[in-house]
């Protein structure tokens, strides 16, 4: 397969900057790149498919250890996608926890702001809710904190 992309070209190709290919190499995310007599960095379609796979996962939020096991399962194509669809189910679960984290936190914002009267500091109830460590006025003490979760086999 023809080397047709320098790293500058991949990386417009792809929205990646130059530094994120070189960590992805360097994580072994990617396959070292071949190089040019001149030493140049010079990639193919293969590798700007897989670069591009990284980033989509990356907007959605895996881990790199999420990807790389997935990364390693799309290199047998042959094999069942049940491992896949547990590490999906997986970040739909901690994105779920995140959302409703985020909602609780939401909740406790709004509550402050709509109880706070204006005037003075001295008299502010945002900063009052805020001075109190143990979360007495609040909602919900720990904010939505998410709890920590068994760790699966598969990441």
């Amino acid at each position: 397969m023809a080397k047709n992309y320098s790293i500058g070209a991949l990386a417009r190709r792809t929205g990646a900057s130059v530094q994120t290919i070189r960590y992805y190499e360097e994580q072994g995310l990617m396959p070292p790149a071949e190089r040019t007599a001149g030493n140049q960095r010079r990639y193919d379609e293969r590798t700007l498919d897989r670069l591009g796979f990284i980033r989509h996962a990356r907007e959605l939020g895996f881990p790199l250890e999420r990807i790389r096991i997935m990364l390693d399962l799309a290199d047998e194509p042959d094999r069942s996608c049940a491992d896949v669809d547990r590490i999906a189910g997986r970040q739909l679960a901690d994105v779920e926890a995140r959302i409703a984290r985020l909602e609780a936190l939401r909740a406790e914002l709004q509550r402050m702001v709509r109880q706070c009267q204006g005037g003075r500091v001295a008299n502010c109830r945002i900063i009052e809710v805020l001075k109190d460590a143990r979360h007495g006025h609040c909602l919900d003490a720990d904010h939505g904190r998410p709890t920590a979760v068994a760790e699966d086999s598969i990441a």
